[in-house]
C-alpha cells in the first residue's frame, strides 16, 4: 500500500510497530493527541503530495527562479503551493501550539515531511523560515520574539540561513562580514554572502535573515563570530513594515537542480546602512546557528529518504508495466511470452537494493527524530542519553542518507533504461535535485570529520556505548526466532566491526597516529551507516517474523511450504508485507551488510598513500 511518494504501510510499521510513537503520548506535550490525529496528518500530507506538490515539481524546474530589478521571482506555481501548505498546517507540524503550530512530535513532523520533501526546491523556502523562527524562539529577546516569530510561523514572512562567504566556504570562522555597533544598541552590517538558499523571493512580504558576522574588535576565528537578525524590511513599532534594508541580491546561481529555489549572492551595507539586531549574546553566533544547522541536517536526511522513496516507487511502477524479453528460464524459447522487466534478475537486484535502503533509511531518520523527542520529554540520565544519541546520529543521517538517496535515484534511472535519461520521466530531475544533499549544510566529508572528531567521543564515549548496547540488546531479543537464525551471525559480526573500528581510532589517537582517523573518517561514516541500516532491518524482521507466523497459523499454512506461503501472500496483504520485511532483511544482511567488514578492514590497513602522493603527481 502506497501513497504517491511513500509506502504508507511501511511508514505505519516504523511509526507504530517499531518505534511505538504512541508511547510519547504519556508525556505532557503530547497527551492531547492520539493515533487518529497522527493518521489524519499523514493522510493530509499524502493528499497534498499527490494533488498539489507533485503537479508543481517539473513545472517549477522548467520555469526556475529569476532575478529582476533586485527582486527574486519564484515559479508562479509556488504561490498556490505555499497557500496550500499554510492552510493545511503541515508547515508547522512540530511548532508548539502556543506559537501557532500543531505541537506534534518531531517524529510525526518527519513522517509528514517525507511525503512532500521530494519537491525540495519549494520546501527549502518553508523549512528555512521555520528554522529561522526556531532560532528566535530559543535565543531571541522578548522584543524579537513578539516582532518576528508569529508572521514567520504563520508563513507570511520568510527566513533564511546566511552563513557562507566567497572566501570562507566551509571555514565559517574565516568570515569577513563586519557588524558595527550603534549608539542605540543596533548594528550595521557590511559584507557579502553566497549560496544563500531562498535569500530572496516574492513568496513573503518580509524576510528575516539570521546572518553570521564579526563585531568590530572581536577576535578572529570561530570564537569571535556573532549572529544578527537582518530584516528585508525594517519593522515599525506597530508591526507595519518600514524602509527596505540596505542589502542587495547581487545574483542567483544557475544550478544543476533545485531550480525553483533561488540560491542568492547577497551584499550587505553598500550604503553603510544595513540594520541588524544581535541574536543572543556576542561571540555565540556559531553555537546558536548550530541549532538551525542540526535541524537542517535532519531535514537533509529526510530529503534523502523522501526523494529515494519516490524514485524507488517510480522505478517499481515502471518495472511492473514495461514488458520486454522473455523470462530468463525461457530465454531459448523464441515463442516464449514477453514479461514485465520486474521478472528479470538484474532488475530485481536493483529494485531490492533500492527498497531495502529506502526502508533502512526510513528507520534511521525516524529513530533520530524519536531520540530528539525523547530527549525533550525525559530528564536526568535518560534525557541526556537520548540527547546524545540524536547528536551522534545527525552526521550519519545527513551524510549517509543523502549519499544513499542519490544512489537510489541512480538505480531508479537505470531501471528506466534510456527513458530514465529523458525528461519524459521524473527520475532525471530527482537525481539532479538530490545531488546537492551531499554538499549543503556541511559537506559529507565534513560530516565524517564531525562524527569521528566530536560525536564519537561525546561523554567520554558513553553515548556511542549506549547506542551499541541498544543494538546488542535487539540482537539478543530476537536471536531465538527460527526465521531470524540466518541473520544473527551477520548482525553480531557487523556490530563487532563497528565497535572494533571505533576502538581502533581511539588507539590511533593514543599512539600518535591521529592522522589515520582523519584519513579514514569517511569510510567509518559509511561503516556506521551500513551497520545502522542492518540493525533496523534486523529489528524490523524481529517484529515481522512472529506476526507472519501468526497469520500463517491462522490460515493453516505451513511456513516451510513455499507454494502455500506464496499463495497466502497473494490474498493476505499483511502476510505479504511481513514476508517482504523478512525477505528485505535477508537480502540486506546477506548482500549489503558484509560491506561493513570490508570497510573495517580498509579502516585498519593504515594505508596513507593519498597523503604520500605529491600534489604534482595527481596531474601526472
Amino acid at each position: 500500500m502506497t501513497s504517491f511518494s511513500v509506502d504508507t504501510r511501511d511508514q505505519a510499521f516504523v511509526l507504530y510497530e517499531m518505534l511505538e510513537i504512541e508511547q510519547l503520548l504519556q508525556y505532557e506535550p503530547y497527551r492531547d493527541y492520539d493515533r487518529s490525529m497522527f493518521d489524519m496528518a499523514l493522510e493530509l500530507s499524502a493528499k497534498l503530495s499527490r494533488e498539489t506538490v507533485w503537479p508543481t515539481f517539473a513545472v517549477a524546474d522548467r520555469e526556475g527562479a529569476s532575478l529582476k530589478d533586485g527582486q527574486v521571482r519564484v515559479p508562479a506555481c509556488y504561490h498556490a503551493l505555499r497557500d496550500a501548505f499554510i492552510e493545511s498546517g503541515l508547515a508547522a507540524v512540530h511548532v508548539p501550539v502556543e506559537l501557532g503550530g500543531q505541537g506534534m512530535p518531531l517524529l510525526m513532523d518527519t513522517a509528514v515531511r517525507e511525503h512532500v520533501i521530494f519537491n525540495m526546491g519549494f520546501n527549502l523556502y518553508m523549512e528555512a523560515s521555520v528554522g529561522a523562527a526556531n532560532l528566535i524562539a530559543n535565543h531571541g529577546s522578548e522584543a524579537q520574539k513578539s516582532t518576528y516569530m508569529a508572521p514567520m510561523y504563520a508563513g507570511t514572512w520568510g527566513g533564511t540561513m546566511a552563513l557562507t562567504e566567497p572566501a570562507a566556504g566551509t571555514d565559517v570562522g574565516a568570515l569577513t562580514t563586519r557588524a558595527i555597533k550603534q549608539p542605540d544598541g543596533s548594528y550595521r552590517l557590511v559584507g557579502s554572502k553566497i549560496f544563500i538558499s531562498g535569500g530572496d523571493s516574492d513568496l513573503y512580504s518580509n524576510i528575516i535573515h539570521p546572518v553570521l558576522a564579526r563585531i568590530e574588535g572581536d577576535p578572529a576565528g570561530a570564537g569571535g563570530v556573532s549572529i544578527f537578525l537582518v530584516p528585508k524590511f525594517l519593522v515599525n513599532a506597530d508591526g507595519s513594515l518600514g524602509r527596505r534594508n540596505d542589502y542587495t541580491i547581487s545574483g542567483i546561481e544557475h544550478k544543476m537542480g533545485l531550480k525553483g529555489s533561488a540560491t542568492c549572492a547577497m551584499s550587505f551595507g553598500d550604503q553603510q546602512d544595513c540594520y541588524g539586531e544581535i541574536l543572543g549574546e556576542p561571540r555565540q553566533g556559531l553555537r546558536i546557528m548550530f541549532q538551525m544547522m542540526n535541524e537542517a541536517r535532519i531535514g537533509m536526511g529526510i530529503q534523502g529518504v523522501g526523494t529515494a522513496s519516490l524514485a524507488y516507487l517510480q522505478a517499481l511502477k515502471y518495472a511492473t508495466e514495461r514488458v520486454q524479453s522473455s523470462d530468463a528460464t525461457q530465454a531459448k524459447d523464441p515463442n516464449a511470452a514477453k514479461v514485465p522487466i520486474i521478472r528479470h534478475p538484474d532488475v530485481r537486484r536493483m529494485l531490492m537494493w533500492m527498497k531495502t535502503h529506502v526502508e533502512g533509511m526510513r528507520g534511521l531518520v525516524y529513530f533520530c527524530s524519536l531520540a530528539d523527542d525523547k530527549a525533550h520529554c525525559t530528564s536526568g540520565t535518560e534525557g541526556a542519553t537520548w540527547d546524545g544519541i540524536r547528536d551522534l546520529l545527525i552526521p550519519i543521517v545527513k551524510a549517509y542518507c543523502t549519499d544513499i538517496g542519490f544512489r537510489v535515484t541512480d538505480l531508479a534511472l537505470q531501471t528506466h533504461g534510456g527513458y530514465g535519461y529523458t525528461q519524459d520521466y521524473p527520475i532525471e530531475q530527482l537525481m539532479r535535485d538530490m545531488k546537492i544533499g551531499s554538499i549543503y549544510e556541511g559537506t559529507n566529508g565534513v560530516q565524517a570529520l564531525d562524527l569521528i572528531g566530536r560525536k564519537l567521543g561525546m561523554n567520554k564515549g558513553e553515548t556511542f556505548k549506549a547506542l551499541v548496547t541498544m543494538m546488542q540488546e535487539r540482537v539478543h531479543r530476537h536471536k531465538d526466532q527460527p526465521l531470524l537464525a540466518p541473520l544473527v551471525g551477520p548482525m553480531i559480526q557487523a556490530i563487532k566491526d563497528l565497535v572494533g573500528s571505533a576502538v581502533y581510532f581511539q588507539e590511533c589517537s593514543k599512539s600518535g597516529k591521529q592522522i589515520v582517523p582523519l584519513v579514514k573518517a569517511y569510510p567509518f561514516l559509511n561503516l556506521f551507516g551500513t551497520v545502522a541500516l542492518g540493525w533496523f532491518h534486523y529489528w524490523a524482521a524481529g517484529i515481522a517474523a512472529p506476526k507472519f507466523l501468526a497469520i500463517a497459523a491462522e490460515n493453516g499454512v505451513d511456513p516451510n511450504d513455499q507454494a502455500a506461503v506464496t499463495a497466502l501472500a497473494k490474498r493476505h496483504a499483511d502476510a505479504a508485507y511481513y514476508l517482504g520485511k523478512l525477505h528485505g532483511a535477508t537480502f540486506y544482511l546477506k548482500n549489503v551488510l558484509p560491506e561493513a567488514s570490508l570497510l573495517a578492514a580498509t579502516i585498519k590497513n593504515e594505508d596513507l598513500s593519498l597523503l604520500a602522493i605529491s600534489d604534482e603527481s595527481f596531474a601526472s
